[in-house]
């Protein structure tokens, strides 16, 4: 039995009157909370200005006796734990003040009653995207990421339990109540006695899209909360149909793991591989609406380029994982020799020999080729480079070199003018300038870019060149390079890498736990990972991969996923569902002829620009939306513009998008312009692209043909 009430019934609904009574209490405690962190912040900051004032008054920096020495390291210590004790409380108040903001929007989303001992009162609480107390240490709201709160997700009305620091707590659901909440104004509440119908996502889903993801708190399902809530494991993969909220999933994923892991995790040490800039600045807003910070958001491209050397693209990203595979088993018995080394040169200047990189490789022969031997090689070039730049800065020309600099230049590098009085002050600051003026040979070294990885490809493997993606691997499998304090990284669309791209990240990251994300029927390119071969290289590289599914799709109405869902492989169609409420059935047009097709095509785009919201007209290739969007100019339909990879996503209007920047992305309408067996034959990678480009749509779809349509919709 559900029980829904909404404005206007207060007088014939009590409970709706109570609830609107206790959401107008928290808010106005909400209210108060803020007000007080913001003047507890105000106050901490004028203490800590007269505590810093009184302290640099009354601090005498003494160190002429080992008695003073060790009395004024006394009062530097004291006064570096009195800042140190503001900034504590500071971050104390700020934290409340930003729990509190992210509350004020919508207080709380959810109320469960749940009775622990049997005979005992049922204890009522509020869930909400942040959890606060009040004064009293009365929890008000109970975030939505604690382990109580995963009773409301898991939707098992009676005896339930769930698992907090280790115990395992069962409980009775006695009540499961939905809220739909504008500020302080409750809209109406849903109550789900057998916790079947998600009154509050049909709502969610019922409101149009907007131009950046909005988080999906208040609306998880079983099944994505599985995912979200999942143990910590080395590899988690994802599969899940088009519209199944993957990328929602992996947000609130990060959002939770931040709250598990408060105060040790930074949003530095974790990492997203979006499949597009655009992409990526469409969810950069969901996190910071929850109140944490983005994580690191990176395209692949965006990630290679700064493990390249200068001018090298990030190339083609087929290569399979027994290539690299053939590296690591070529590298066994590999022993370097003189044409492995390179020459550091800096402004002209030879600071390090490769003959000097080599005798260096022999001192170390005993120790095999790879990372320990490659450290150990830098360690010791890095003393060498430091005694180089050392006897440069003894030079006289040196001294004369740093005396010619502008003033504005000695002032950027020493805080003051050149103007030594000792031998060793201007060895001293000459120094400064060396290692200024050769940081990048510092960085070489420190880089090991002294280690020529070409020409070890070259002997190794016995080729004319590496790829991109060899030549990473290939230098990680030289030195270790990689990131080793990154905790966790997200990879969405993950169907869309080859195996070599996806075995580079397995190593950088290397003591990182992966989600990976996608969808093997939404595998628009040729040369990417099957969806086993994705498991194999994550199961030879980080062990033993988890997995999980997601099989309902949140995203389109019903007749459209029923029609994506027929160009799924046999058994899978069976097992999709939608959620979302019907809507008019997806138009298909087959057109006999191009001038039939060209009048079908702006009228469609016509009728999209005069509805409203977000259109996309999806076609397969950047050149065919560059074609696309002349033929409408031409036939006066210029409102429709092309998303490039530079753009952001508008709220509203008609646009034209290349259905790789279409990935994971969603719209009000989409036109599929030409759907004819000349753009998608009969083979599996079209249907996957027909399938990627009619998923795209949440209510609105129009197919068109040039000529025959497609087999696949047939």
């Amino acid at each position: 039995m559900n029980r829904i009430a909404a404005p206007g019934t207060e007088a014939a609904d009590p409970v709706f009157a109570a609830e609107q009574a206790h959401l107008t209490e928290v808010h106005g405690k909400l209210k108060g909370i803020a007000r007080d962190a913001v003047a507890a912040m105000e106050a901490v900051a004028a203490q800590a200005a007269q505590d810093k004032k009184s302290m640099a008054e009354e601090l005498a920096v003494n160190f002429a006796t080992w008695d003073d020495m060790l009395e004024t390291h006394a009062d530097i210590v004291a006064m570096n734990n009195i800042i140190e004790a503001h900034d504590m409380a500071n971050s104390v108040q700020a934290e409340r003040l930003r729990a509190a903001e992210v509350l004020l929007r919508e207080p709380y989303f959810a109320k469960i009653e749940l009775q622990f001992k049997e005979g005992q009162p049922a204890k009522e609480l509020y869930i909400g995207s942040a959890g606060i107390s009040d004064e009293n240490y009365r929890r008000l709201v109970v975030d939505w990421r604690s382990p109580v709160a995963e009773v409301y997700y898991n939707q098992v009305m009676g005896p339930t339990s769930y698992v907090a620091d280790g115990r395992t707590i069962a409980v009775d659901l006695k009540r499961r109540r939905q809220f739909d909440i504008q500020g302080d104004r409750l809209l109406s509440y849903f109550d789900s006695d057998v916790a079947i119908e998600d009154k509050l996502l049909l709502a969610s889903l019922s409101r149009g899209r907007s131009a950046h993801m909005q988080a999906i708190t208040a609306t998880i399902q079983r099944e994505q909360n599985a995912v979200v809530r999942h143990e910590d494991v080395p590899v988690l993969q994802v599969a899940g149909v088009a519209g199944s909220g993957k990328t929602s999933v992996l947000m609130q994923r990060i959002a939770y793991l931040f709250y598990q892991h408060r105060g040790a995790l930074d949003p530095a040490q974790v990492f997203l591989i979006s499949p597009n800039p655009v992409f990526g600045r469409y969810i950069d807003r969901v996190l910071p609406d929850l109140g944490e910070r983005n994580p690191e958001i990176l395209t692949w491209a965006q990630f290679l380029a700064p493990l390249l050397p200068a001018g090298r693209g990030a190339g083609e990203g087929e290569v399979s994982y027994e290539r690299l595979a053939a590296i690591d088993a070529a590298l066994a018995g590999f022993e370097f020799d003189r044409s492995d080394f390179r020459d550091i040169v800096s402004a002209g200047v030879r600071l390090l020999g490769g003959d000097a990189v080599e005798k260096v490789s022999m001192k170390f022969a005993a120790v095999p080729a790879g990372p320990h031997r490659a450290t150990l090689m830098g360690e010791e070039l890095e003393v060498r480079l430091g005694a180089r730049l050392k006897s440069l800065a003894a030079l006289e020309s040196t001294h004369d070199e740093v005396a010619d600099l502008s003033i504005e230049e000695q002032l950027r590098l020493f805080g003051e003018t050149f103007d030594p009085q000792t031998e060793e002050e201007a060895r001293r600051l000459s120094l400064v300038y060396l290692e200024d003026k050769h940081a990048d040979a510092i960085e070489a070294v420190s880089t090991m870019g002294w280690l020529d990885v070409d020409r070890v490809g070259r002997r190794l493997l016995g080729s004319d060149g590496l790829t991109s993606v060899e030549w990473v691997y290939l230098k990680m499998a030289l030195t270790g390079m990689g990131n080793p304090d990154a905790k966790y990284v997200m990879i969405d669309e993950v169907q869309d890498y080859s195996e070599g791209q996806l075995a580079v990240m397995a190593r950088y990251f290397r003591r990182a736990n992966f989600l990976l994300l996608g969808d093997p029927n939404q595998a628009i390119a040729e040369g990417t990972a099957a969806w086993d071969g994705i498991r194999a290289v994550f199961e030879a590289e980080r062990g033993p991969v988890s997995a999980c599914r997601l099989m309902t799709s949140y995203r389109s109405t019903p007749a459209i996923t029923d029609l994506f869902a027929r160009l799924l492989p046999a058994g899978e169609a069976m097992e999709v569902s939608s959620v979302q409420r019907e809507a008019p059935a997806p138009e298909i047009v087959a057109c006999p002829d191009e001038a039939a097709w060209r009048t079908a095509l702006t009228d469609a785009v016509a009728a999209a620009g005069e509805a409203g919201g977000l259109t996309a007209v999806v076609v397969p290739w950047k050149s065919e939306a560059r074609r696309l969007a002349k033929l409408l100019t031409a036939e006066d339909a210029s409102s429709a513009a092309v998303l490039g990879e530079g753009d952001s996503l508008p709220a509203e209007g008609v646009v034209i998008v290349p259905l790789k920047l279409a990935k994971g992305l969603e719209f009000d309408r989409v036109i599929v312009p030409d759907a004819s067996a000349r753009v998608f034959p009969a083979s599996d990678i079209a249907r996957r692209r027909l399938y990627t480009t009619i998923s795209r749509a949440t209510r609105h779809l129009t197919i068109l043909s040039c000529g025959p349509l497609t087999e696949l919709l047939r």
